[in-house]
This record gives C-alpha cells, sequence and structure tokens, in this order.
C-alpha cells in the first residue's frame, strides 16, 4: 500500500459542506489501496479572525499566549474532519502538532521545524486508520505550541511526507495548479505542468502564494514527490515540483510573481567604516528579522566631515516594527543620520532556471516596465531571479506588462525569449 500525504488549505476547508467534500477526497484516496495521512489549515479565514481578536485585547502580546490561541483554529479542522470520516464508517484519528511529534524551535510565531518523532502515527496506520495532523503548529524544547508563520501547514505537510517516507505529497487549494503569474491579476495567465523544486522556491519567495517557501525547500531536501492540485477540479492533473532532472524542457522565465508585503528602510548617513554593515544587518539577524533586497550608496563627505554611505533594504512588512526597534539603538550607536521607511512599495520578480547565461532577461524586463511608465525604485538579481521594487499602485500593472513579454503565447503570439533548442 501507498502512503500519501494531503494537505488542504483553509479555502478547502472552509465550511461544514466543504470538509465534507475534503472527507470523499480522502476516502476514495483510501479505497484505491493506499494508507492516508492528512494535514489541515484552519476553516476559510479564521485565523484572520483570530488575530483580529488578538489585536483587540492586545497589540502586542506574548508570542506564547498568540501561538496558542491561533493554533486553535486547525484544531477545529481536524477534529471536524475526523468526526466527518468516522460518521462515514472510516476509522480516524485527529492529532494536534504536539500529538504527531512535531518538535520546533523554541521560537514563537515562525519557529522551524526541527524533528518529528512518527511513533504515533506509525502506530495508526497499521491499524489502518486515517490520520488527521494540525498543519501550521508543533511544540518547543519546554512544550509551549509554537507557529510555523502563515501558510506553514505546507511546511508541516511536506516535513511528515518526508519524515514518514510518503510516496507522494499533494498539496490541495483553490486553484489548478502552478501559473506563470496570479491568475487574478493576469487572465492570460499559463498553467504550468511542472516546475523545478528552485524555481518554486524562488517564485514562493518573491511573493507566489500557492505553496509556502520552506515547504518547497523541505521537499527539495527531503525529495518528496510533490503535486500542486484543486479541491474542486480533481480531473486536472496540477502541477509536479521536480528535480531539475526530471525536467524535459526549460523556459528562461517560468512565472511572474508580486509581494505587496515590503517595506523599505533607508539608514541615511552612515559611517563608511568596516565592520558597520555587519553591525546593523547582525543586529537585525540576532533579533531574527529577515532581510532581502539591499543596496549601498557611494561612499560620500559633506563639508570635509568623515565620509558615510546610505543603505537601503527591504524586509517584510510584519517585521517592520520590530526591525525599526532595533535599528533606532543601531543608529544612535553607529551615529547615522536618519532612519527613512517607505512601505508604499512592492516586489516584482521574475524567475527562471533557463535565464542563466542568457543575456538580455534583465533587459527586456526593465524596457517592458519603462514602456509602461513605471519607474524601478531597487533592483536585486540572483541566477534565477531578477526582483524589482516599484510603486505599490503600480504593482498590478508592471505584472501584466512583464507576463506580456514573457508568454506572449497567452495571447496567441508565437513565444519568444525562450531557447529554441528546448523545443520552443
Amino acid at each position: 500500500m501507498a502512503l500519501i500525504v494531503q494537505k488542504f488549505g483553509g479555502t478547502s476547508v472552509g465550511s461544514i459542506e466543504k470538509i465534507q467534500r475534503v472527507a470523499k477526497i480522502i476516502t476514495d484516496t483510501v479505497e484505491q489501496g493506499n494508507h492516508v495521512v492528512t494535514v489541515v489549515s484552519a476553516m476559510g479565514h479564521s485565523t484572520d479572525a483570530l488575530v483580529e481578536m488578538a489585536k483587540q485585547i492586545n497589540p502586542d502580546p506574548s508570542g506564547r499566549e498568540y501561538d496558542a490561541l491561533l493554533a486553535t483554529g486547525e484544531m477545529v479542522t481536524t477534529s471536524l474532519l475526523a468526526m466527518t470520516l468516522n460518521s462515514m464508517g472510516y476509522p480516524a484519528v485527529g492529532f494536534n502538532g504536539g500529538q504527531a511529534g512535531v518538535k520546533t524551535e523554541d521560537l514563537h510565531n515562525r519557529a522551524r521545524i526541527l524533528e518529528i518523532n512518527t511513533q504515533n502515527l506509525q502506530q495508526q496506520l497499521g491499524n489502518n486508520t486515517i490520520v488527521i495532523v494540525t498543519g501550521f503548529q508543533g511544540l518547543d524544547s519546554t512544550g509551549n505550541i509554537t507557529t510555523l508563520g502563515r501558510g506553514g501547514s505546507d511546511t508541516s505537510a511536506v516535513a511528515l511526507a518526508g519524515a514518514l517516507k510518503a510516496d507522494r505529497c499533494d498539496i490541495y487549494t483553490d486553484v489548478t495548479g502552478v501559473y506563470s503569474t496570479d491568475p487574478r491579476v493576469v487572465k492570460e495567465a499559463v498553467k504550468l505542468d511542472r516546475v523545478t523544486y528552485i524555481e518554486m522556491m524562488e517564485l514562493a519567495r518573491v511573493g507566489a502564494q500557492v505553496l509556502h517557501p520552506r515547504a518547497v525547500e523541505t521537499a527539495k531536501h527531503g525529495n518528496v514527490k510533490l503535486c500542486v492540485r484543486s479541491t474542486f477540479e480533481l480531473d486536472n492533473p496540477g502541477t509536479l515540483i521536480v528535480g531539475v532532472q526530471d525536467m524535459e524542457t526549460q523556459r528562461s522565465v517560468v512565472g511572474v510573481a508580486c509581494d505587496n508585503d515590503q517595506a523599505r528602510i533607508a539608514m541615511v548617513g552612515v559611517p563608511d567604516r568596516p565592520g558597520i554593515a555587519a553591525e546593523i544587518f547582525g543586529s537585525l539577524a540576532n533579533n531574527n528579522v529577515s532581510v532581502d533586497m539591499i543596496i549601498q550608496s557611494l561612499s560620500h563627505k559633506d563639508g570635509g566631515e568623515a565620509p558615510t554611505n546610505d543603505i537601503a533594504f527591504t524586509v517584510n512588512a510584519d517585521e517592520l516594527n520590530e526591525a525599526m526597534k532595533v535599528l533606532t539603538d543601531v543608529q544612535a550607536q553607529i551615529n547615522a543620520t536618519d532612519l527613512v521607511v517607505d512601505d508604499g512599495i512592492a516586489k516584482v520578480s521574475i524567475v527562471g532556471a533557463g535565464m542563466v547565461d542568457r543575456p538580455g532577461i534583465a533587459a527586456d524586463m526593465f524596457k517592458s516596465l519603462a514602456a509602461a511608465g513605471i519607474n524601478i525604485r531597487m533592483i536585486a538579481t540572483s541566477e534565477i531571479k531578477i526582483s524589482c521594487l516599484v510603486d505599490k499602485d503600480q504593482a498590478n500593472h508592471a505584472i501584466q506588462v512583464i507576463h506580456d513579454i514573457f508568454f506572449p503565447e497567452a495571447a496567441g503570439a508565437k513565444p519568444a525569449l525562450v531557447d529554441k533548442k528546448l523545443g520552443y
């Protein structure tokens, strides 16, 4: 018998009727001769409701109590789904993260999974019981509930699949797979049959919300067979996430993504001497604030004073307050002139393993933005990614014009900007 891990997101379990539909998907998989472990998110937007209630009580709650509150959303779904399966005549049991053996860092709100003790899960599977596990959560070394950050149910599912050596991990959601960009923004978006782990990781990191970045990273490290498919269109095979060696062809750009949850911070008048950058970014790292794009200006002197420069970088919007607390102290310590914040920006990116050693990709992206009158505020590149900061109110237009350049076939034109040797 094969072991299949199935993960269902919030939209897939957003009502009793949807939970019953999910239960039918699970039982159909069982009837095909498989063992099933199911990972679930909280119903619909119930996590958002919990967050809002917490804010009304305390805008800055303790991490321990905040995680304990948010974890209840997945627990509700788990119990309701197990009850549904039992009512259909299928033995099922629900586990929270701790009962499922998920051990995490001693960190609240965005903990990482350290290990999974699968003993309880294996025992239930040995009894042909369907196992339902709360996504998004685990226990730290002192037994406190921790959460993995928004979207962490994906990570839970893939990590469980790896620990259990599952034959496949299916991520069920409200879309039919991974698209070349957000189909809600660009109606011509193309569904991709296959994407590499590394491309999917980058797409997730720069704003694609189909999968959690750490989930893809976990799948890559564990070589977990991953499939993204729709809960509501079961005949659609979805998108496979595979290794580069499993790709028959590779185009230059596989996706265009946008992240609206970014903020830019500029530290102005930074003394130009060794160790300053390490002090700034080391302080942020010590407080678990992740930094993305970084630009440092040329050193300059004002009126014969010691040389200074300006350093600008981006952080996630939900980490902006923490970042500013840290940087205010650093500013005083290094005697920088000012801190300037801009939260009216968005990060637009193109991703593709096929862009390596193919000149002109960046130029085409920049030309498309220029032709649309969209100003670029910052640029960052890697071998398979190019990201630009633009004004947030121009982000959707930026996605459209970039997509038109790299996916002209979506509008019926001959594909361009791809390697003809690969069959495009």
